[in-house]
This record gives C-alpha cells, structure tokens and sequence, in this order.
C-alpha cells in the first residue's frame, strides 16, 4: 500500500552542502521526490546562534512509517549526526518524519510558521 510522506530536512552547519547530500540519499531510496524551496530560520532553543536552513519534501513509498523513519536515522548518521555534535547544538542534517499516511509526527513542529509556509509549496 502507498502511503503519503512529508519530512522537515534542517541544518545549521555547512547546510547547502548536507542538504544537497540528503537529498542524493533520498533518491537512492524513495522516487518522485518534491521539494519545497529552502529557507532561513532563527533557532529554536539552541545552545547555538547558527540559523538553520530548512525544507520540506513530499513524496510516496511503501514503507511503513517505522522503516522510513529507520532510512531516515540512517541518512541522519551517513552525511555526519552524531550524539557529540548534537550536544553542542551542531546539527550536520536532521531528517524528521512530520506526516505518513493519515497520521501527524513532531505536532510542535506542525505549529511552525515556517513550516505552515512551506506545506503551501506541496
């Protein structure tokens, strides 16, 4: 059964380029894949003043939410997350689940201004 995807993509350190990188991993693995524009936010709670630049993508797949949630753990850690990093409020990539199928992940992140921009954009 296809089920409908929407994921935030975010970084706040050497981001066109981890960016560009999720997204080649996205490819390989999911098809039909859009993009809304980038854009730039202020952090939110952070130990660090680095803005983030931030996307959503929509796309289907087969996978249940766990298994795409799993793929997307496993890009996180490919491009460079890791728990060292994250505690300096460095973030390389952070790929979140916002939407599979009928059911809404990350609701304080649904609240986002930016975020409600960029759904306008799928």
């Amino acid at each position: 059964m296809m089920h409908s995807v929407i994921i935030s993509l975010a970084s706040n350190h050497d981001a066109k380029q981890n960016l560009n990188e999720a997204r080649c991993c996205l490819a390989q693995i999911f098809s039909q894949i859009k993009y809304t524009a980038e854009t730039l936010t202020e952090p939110v709670n952070a130990r660090r003043k680095d803005k983030y630049v931030n996307q959503l993508a929509r796309f289907e797949t087969t996978l249940s939410a766990e298994e795409t949630n799993s793929q997307l753990k496993a890009i996180e850690q490919q491009i460079g997350r890791t728990d060292e990093d994250r505690k300096l409020g460095i973030v390389n990539i952070d790929l979140d689940l916002l939407m599979h199928g009928d059911e809404r992940y990350h609701q304080k992140d649904w609240e986002r201004s930016y975020v409600q921009d960029l759904l306008a954009q799928l």
